[in-house]
């Protein structure tokens, strides 16, 4: 089967690299006994998101990343967790720890890492910081962002092909503009490739504290309501807690679509994988380990970084072999693919 959206941390890196980037500012000392020149320097660090590592989908794709880059350069590495009902000022501790412990790049895995990055980079000039699905301002810190609505467009083609039902699901796992676009780019692709498709849409909660990235119980409760409604196709961008809804899909026997990892092919997931069409793809790791290599060949990039389908930051598994039995699945996506890339479709964000 021909290839759909295929997503390779080399490619990524390579087209990355090519992007417009600043060098590293640093120009003036650390304050306090904030010492980033270790002459121990350290590789690359991430501190992961709510639901840690091992939620088969956003942390663990960072994480492919931090191994891809340990594996290449050789150097020590450091991956830590999240506490429960952390501030803002526990995240900075745990950034600034890392920095000055000699770890470069250091990399926060999501938006709410934000302003405690924000600040860590101020302190620690000459350290690289990166930050994943967020904007920070400052002359050392990377932004890595991603056109998830463009992948999640392709998934929505694949629901709309897919579906017997004429209704499908969208779960998010927080009401927040981050996974609206997701909910977004899904619901104009169902709708472009067949108008009559109802969406289902529903956020499991307000707010992270709240557990919307960490609870598989929550995402499986929604699923079975999406379910019961007559959606034959729930698509989840929810973390950890899509898990949830890949479960209840299969237990259905439902077509489930995962998110940011190829579910597919997460071991944790075997026993429902004949139920995972596909993945709305988001090669985090290959922005982490673009980010560690720009560090280790002495250029480290700053600024916004933005990894789209024209650069194959983000797009559409097809590990399953099933998806090439629903008639015209393949083809559709390939279209929907070339034309965003070449502009035709644009893709809603909101």
């Amino acid at each position: 089967m021909r290839r759909i959206a295929s997503l390779t941390r080399v490619a990524v890196g390579v087209a990355s690299l090519a992007l417009a980037a600043t060098a590293c500012g640093g120009t003036s000392n650390d304050s306090g006994d904030s010492s980033d020149s270790s002459k121990d320097a350290k590789g690359l660090a991430i501190a992961y998101d709510v639901g840690g590592k091992g939620d088969q989908s956003f942390n663990d794709a960072a994480f492919s990343g931090l191994e891809k880059a340990q594996k290449e350069f050789g150097y020590k590495t450091a991956d830590i967790e999240p506490t429960d009902n952390e501030t803002d000022a526990d995240k900075q501790q745990r950034l600034e720890s890392l920095a000055k412990q000699g770890y470069n790049p250091v990399i926060g895995i999501g938006f709410a890492y934000g302003p405690a990055l924000e600040k860590a980079a101020a302190k620690f000039p000459k350290t690289t910081f990166g930050i994943v699905d967020s904007v920070v301002a400052g002359k050392n810190v990377a932004s890595l962002v991603f056109s998830e609505q463009e992948a999640s467009y392709l998934a929505g083609v694949a629901a709309a092909k897919a579906t017997k039902t004429n209704t499908v699901g969208f779960i998010g796992g927080v009401d927040v503009p981050l996974i609206h676009k997701f909910e977004a780019g899904y619901t104009q692709g169902v709708k472009d490739t067949k108008p009559g498709v109802k969406v289902l849409s529903q956020y499991l909660t307000q707010t992270a504290d709240e557990g919307g990235f960490s609870s598989p119980d929550k995402g499986k409760a929604a699923a079975e309501g999406q379910l019961e409604k007559g959606a034959d196709v729930l698509y989840a961008a929810a973390g950890l807690s899509g898990q949830g809804v890949i479960e209840a899909a299969a237990k259905d026997k439902k077509w489930a679509i995962g998110v940011d990892s190829d579910q597919y092919k997460q071991e944790p997931l075997a026993a429902y994988k004949d139920y995972i069409l596909t993945s709305a793809l988001k090669d985090v790791g290959g922005a982490v380990y673009t980010l560690a290599k720009s560090v280790h060949d002495g250029k480290p990039l700053t600024g916004t970084q933005t990894f789209d389908l024209k650069v194959n930051g983000v797009g559409l598994a097809d590990s399953n072999p099933k998806m090439a039995e629903i008639p015209g699945l393949t083809d559709a996506v390939a279209k929907a693919k070339a034309a965003i890339v070449d502009g035709t479709i644009k893709v809603k964000t909101s």
